[in-house]
């Protein structure tokens, strides 16, 4: 059995965070979005691209090649997570998924105007890598925690992801805006040296974890099955058994609902500075490092009034600001107004996601061997969420010509989310009553 709460342990973990992060940062968020929509708009045909023979809108391109890559972990994640339970090697697939998106990262390197294809499909490759290795590193929270430390070591997984992609950040940073002391004289290759970088600090930090971390427990040793067979077995289990726990059951549509407009908004808002604001890049990387920088602290605080309030209660009040954001970012005009929606968004934005984490590790019964089986609805429900988040943006925007309308729609799934949340609101305290009731 894992010894919790070993300070080691949480340190190698958080420093998985700190590894895959530098791809959010830089690929989904900065660098590669400027750089795309730089290299992707011309006299010729305004911001549409041809995408082996076909059409599109830049952004709406790279928001379907994101959705792409996430449905495809939604169809693979319970899969090959259930199978991480039953042979009790999650360890193993959390390096495979590492090695794909650090490759795919550096693949970005070669990308250019006349390898839009290649390109993209890296880009949704890396996505898939970043994705697809979250899921097992999400997993160990219950194992390498208590419940009364779950809400703290969550947050500091996602601080360690802050500090480290902010770090690489500001080395990409001093290439993007500062090529000619680098003796850099193409324009494309601060970004593509950018790309190159995340990748290697990607594979590089994560040998951290990789060699600390528990490789994981089998879970069905006794079952005389194959090992594909096995793990839907072990999914068709856990599937029972969360049917079976009522605050669960209650929290995943919720995340769900709030999780289309946060990681929606997360991936999409450089395009939609640089397209509906006219920001240019070095804007845009300092608008980011803000956002980073403010979420080290919305993290650790929403971990404090969470312990304070409750965590539904702080989720409740963090999907409120959200609903105001999308308001905020359909009537912002100036790069002064952006920036102000920015400070918001990193505030409650490592905060949210901190404490989604955390509270469904809390619903779920302590000690279960197959984390990584449990962990994989979570994911699953959050890749559903980015895909249909994804294509919702993208969809309206090709409909309408306007980001601005997307965001509106965002705000709509926010206020699903939180009437969803007032609902597991009910359904806690009737538990808790239940709870205490039996224990007279």
């Amino acid at each position: 059995m894992q010894e919790k709460n070993n300070p080691k342990t949480i340190r190698a973990w958080a420093m998985f965070d700190w590894a895959n992060s530098a791809y959010n940062l830089v690929i989904t968020t900065t660098v590669f979005p400027a750089y795309y929509v730089a290299i992707t708009t011309n006299a010729a045909n305004g911001n549409r691209v041809n995408f082996f023979g076909y059409s599109f809108i830049n952004t709406a391109l790279t928001d379907y090649a994101l959705a792409a890559a996430y449905m495809v972990m939604v169809l693979l994640l319970p899969i090959l997570s259930s199978i991480a339970d039953y042979r009790g090697n999650k360890k193993i697939f959390m390096q495979f998924f590492t090695l794909l998106g650090s490759a795919a990262c550096c693949g970005l390197f070669f990308f250019n105007t006349d390898r839009l294809e290649f390109g993209v499909i890296c880009f949704a490759l890396a996505a898939i890598g970043y994705s697809g290795g979250f899921v097992f590193y999400n997993s160990y929270l219950p194992e390498i925690a208590t419940l009364d430390m779950q809400d703290k070591v969550s947050a500091k997984g996602f601080t360690y992801g802050y500090i480290g992609s902010v770090l690489l950040q500001i080395i990409c940073f001093a290439f993007v805006l500062k090529p000619e002391v680098f003796g850099i004289t193409d324009k494309s290759l601060p970004a593509q040296i950018s790309f190159l970088l995340v990748g290697i600090w990607w594979i590089g930090f994560a040998m951290i974890p990789f060699s600390i971390l528990p490789k994981g427990s089998p879970n069905a040793q006794t079952h005389q099955h194959n090992i594909i067979k096995g793990g839907f077995i072990e999914l068709g289990n856990v599937w029972v058994k969360i049917k079976q726990m009522p605050l669960v059951k209650k929290f995943l549509p919720s995340f769900f609902f709030y999780s289309m407009g946060v990681q929606t908004i997360m991936l999409v808002a450089t395009g939609f500075a640089a397209k509906e604001l006219g920001m240019k890049t070095p804007e845009l990387i300092t608008i980011i490092l803000i956002i980073q920088i403010v979420a080290i602290g919305g993290a650790t605080l929403m971990s404090r009034l969470s312990d304070k309030y409750g965590n539904v209660r702080i989720l409740i009040f963090v999907v409120f600001i959200w609903i105001g954001i999308c308001i905020a970012a359909y009537f912002t005009t100036t790069s002064t107004e952006f920036y102000i929606i920015a400070v918001i968004v990193g505030l409650v934005m490592g905060g949210i996601q901190s404490l989604s984490r955390s509270t469904y590790s809390k619903f779920l019964p302590q000690d279960i061997p197959d984390t990584a089986s449990f962990f994989s609805f979570y994911d699953v429900t959050e890749k559903l969420a980015i895909v249909g988040g994804l294509f919702s943006f993208g969809f309206i925007e090709e409909l309408t010509g306007s980001m601005r309308n997307s965001t509106l729609v965002l705000g709509i799934f926010f206020v699903i989310g939180l009437l969803l949340l007032f609902s597991l609101l009910r359904t806690e305290r009737k538990v808790q009553k239940n709870a205490e009731f039996s224990a007279l």
